[in-house]
């Protein structure tokens, strides 16, 4: 017959630089995927190195059979938003349908004996198919590639992608792909990096293997595995009657401008495959937002861990939200590293028995592997409650983590004592009497006093304890106080890493409610039910006397859609004014919205110097205000906006004469 043909795609936890490593990850997907009969198979993005021709860099796809190399491929659309900076690295290949000779390096001729290889826009076409490239972005432009090589006659599509995580973005990922298909017919293959590379994305595999509009493989979106190949067996046949019956795309491909066809003796399919069973299609399995943080921030800290080479993470656990899930984080982590060992993967009980710095030991229960791997610290003060730290005591217990309660107090009263030695004042909170600048100073002193001590405790509680290594410090700001600014600058937010610095309030009690659920973690019930709080002023009769909300001036849930507003569709004061108008008409009145907005800006503005100093988050929100890399933007504003707050109260006027005068209407 000669038609079926077995494909192979994977995701590899590929790390920049890792030469040896990444080479032997790719040889090893290359063994599963021969092993499973596939006759072609692709790796993610930049999964060995860039190529230069004629001195210009470039993104490219090296496309070889049996030692011989058939095509270079330079991408074509760069990626140059948000996360991505591909145009400082690379330059895209911009002459379409076009091909040059690109001589290899001595190196490399040695090993091919060829001297020159096609390098351009062309595809590959064997004795029984066609074959296309697509890199990455290139799939989520608006006129992709595959559109006009599929109407060229190209039947399978390969991607190679390097697409990191962002939650809810999986629907987008495999929506692309699968109408893509829909329209067009073919077969797509998708591959994609997985894990942590080195910074503050996780890259999520979600490998796939498409035809017709429908999903015949699945790769896993968050896994332990450094290598996962999915294999499909496919009929060639079933794109041709697809595509033959749709007569708008025939029409169309008559018209279509060829590529350049780089001709290859090779066949893809068998004469004798008459009893080789075909694929069937599946339906894609999406995780919730919860699952998702459940499971992709723990891989990050798995990779963060393992190849920072410390023994384990040193956690500041306040008895609040944040801080509770991100040690919840650290007890899935260890959920996933048993599970792995459990299914037999040895690059994770080899990476673990490094770490414990014990060559017998096999993890099987997480909340033993958490005692060894999580230090969990209440840093109490005069402020603080009972009922945070019966909470943070609670919670450590049953995720089983090494627990330390101590004071800061003596640390504190000696940081101010040195200040009225040297001024002879003595500042005082709110509440007694003192300023607003007295009272913040106040607060800062312990939210600082607090980093210190973190620190102090990650070097040396290990060495007080007779064991080896150090501690990773983890941060516990969210997205949402970070965007606004609420926490201190060099406070405990401060640390060597954050799982849930790009996550909002929001998702994380929804992540947090899931733990309590899944892992059977009854003291996370009375964390939730607790008032959010820094515990920073003094306690009315034993009780909070400060909530966060309060503090800000804002709810959590505002703060998601003033996130949202001002990083995704671009707003300032004015324009999020006039949209906030709309949408909160029926709980606001245009004053309040005014009052609202203008809030915002000058808390956001004011503190947007502290965004240069975050700790390297995970990044998992569309608005995370990472000044790093995401969201590039000045931190000296004007705080007072005069221009568009006056924009703002001229609108607020004019609408509220409008009210009156309907009103005046009134018999």
């Amino acid at each position: 017959m000669g038609r079926k043909v077995t494909v192979a795609t994977c995701a590899l936890n590929q790390w920049a630089l890792d030469f040896e490593g990444n080479l032997q990850r790719i040889l090893k997907s290359i063994e599963i995927a021969k092993h499973k009969g596939a006759k072609y198979r692709l790796g993610p993005e930049l999964e060995i190195w860039p190529v230069m021709h004629r001195n210009v860099r470039y993104n490219c796809r090296v496309i070889f059979l049996n030692r011989k190399i058939l095509l270079i491929r330079p991408k074509m659309a760069l990626a140059n938003e948000g996360n991505y900076r591909e145009l400082r690295w690379f330059t895209p290949w911009s002459r379409s349908r076009q091909t040059e000779e690109y001589f290899l390096p001595r190196m490399i001729q040695d090993l091919t004996k060829q001297e020159t290889v096609p390098f351009g826009d062309a595809v590959l076409s064997t004795r029984d198919t066609c074959i296309g490239s697509e890199v990455c972005e290139e799939l989520w432009t608006p006129h992709s590639p595959h559109v006009d090589m599929g109407l060229d006659g190209v039947e399978i599509f390969t991607n190679a992608s390097g697409s990191h995580h962002v939650l809810r973005k999986a629907h987008a990922r495999v929506d692309l792909v699968t109408m893509a298909t829909t329209k067009n017919g073919g077969i797509y293959l998708l591959a994609n990096q997985k894990g942590c590379d080195g910074d503050r994305l996780y890259y999520d595999g979600c490998a796939l293997i498409a035809m017709n509009g429908s999903i015949f493989a699945q790769g896993s979106q968050f896994s332990l595995d450094d290598v996962e190949v999915l294999t499909a067996t496919l009929d060639l046949e079933d794109v041709r009657s697809y595509r033959a019956e749709i007569s708008s795309r025939n029409l169309a491909a008559s018209r279509v401008s060829p590529y350049p066809r780089v001709k290859v003796d090779f066949a893809l399919s068998s004469r004798e495959d008459l009893l080789e069973p075909l694929s069937e299609p599946i339906e894609w399995k999406y995780h919730s937002p919860a699952e998702e943080i459940s499971l992709g921030p723990a891989c990050w800290l798995w990779d963060f861990l393992r190849r920072s080479q410390q023994a384990g993470f040193f956690l500041s656990l306040s008895g609040g939200v944040d801080s509770a899930a991100t040690a919840c984080l650290v007890y899935s982590m260890c959920h996933q590293v048993c599970e792995a060992v459990k299914h037999g993967n040895q690059e994770v009980l080899a990476d673990i028995r490094s770490i414990v710095h014990q060559t017998g030991y096999t993890p099987r229960d997480p909340r033993e592997l958490c005692g060894r791997l999580l230090t969990t610290c209440y840093m109490a003060s005069e402020n603080s409650s009972r009922g945070t730290c019966d909470r943070a005591r609670e919670l450590a217990q049953q995720i089983g983590s090494h627990h330390i309660g101590l004071s800061i107090d003596p640390a504190v009263k000696a940081v101010m004592g040195i200040f009225s030695l040297v001024t002879g004042r003595s500042p005082a909170f709110a509440v007694h009497g003192g300023s607003s600048r007295e009272n913040l100073a106040l607060q800062n002193v312990q939210a600082r006093v607090r980093m210190v001590v973190a620190y102090l405790f990650a070097q040396l509680s290990l060495w007080s304890r007779g064991a080896p290594g150090g501690l990773l410090v983890l941060g516990s700001a969210n997205v949402d106080e970070s965007l606004l600014g609420y926490l201190t600058k060099y406070d405990c937010s401060s640390a060597d890493i954050n799982p849930i610095g790009g996550i909002s309030k929001t998702d994380l009690r929804a992540f947090v409610q899931l733990c309590r659920e899944r892992f059977q973690l009854p003291a996370l019930q009375s964390i939730l039910e607790a008032p959010a709080t820094a515990e920073l002023e003094p306690l009315a009769d034993g009780q909070v006397s400060q909530t966060d909300e309060e503090d800000m001036g804002v709810t959590y849930s505002e703060l998601s859609v003033y996130g949202r507003l001002r990083k995704v569709a671009k707003t300032g004061p004015y324009s999020m004014f006039c949209r906030l108008l709309v949408l909160w008409k029926d709980t606001c009145s245009p004053r309040q919205v005014a009052d609202k907005v203008k809030r915002f800006f000058s808390k956001y503005s004011a503190n947007r110097h502290k965004m240069t100093t975050l700790t390297p988050a995970y990044h998992a929100e569309s608005y995370s205000p990472d000044d790093n890399r995401f969201d590039l933007r000045p931190f000296l504003y004007n705080t007072r906006w005069p221009w568009q707050f006056r924009c703002i109260e001229n609108q607020v006027l004019q609408l509220e004469r409008g009210q009156q005068q309907d009103l005046d209407g009134v018999d």
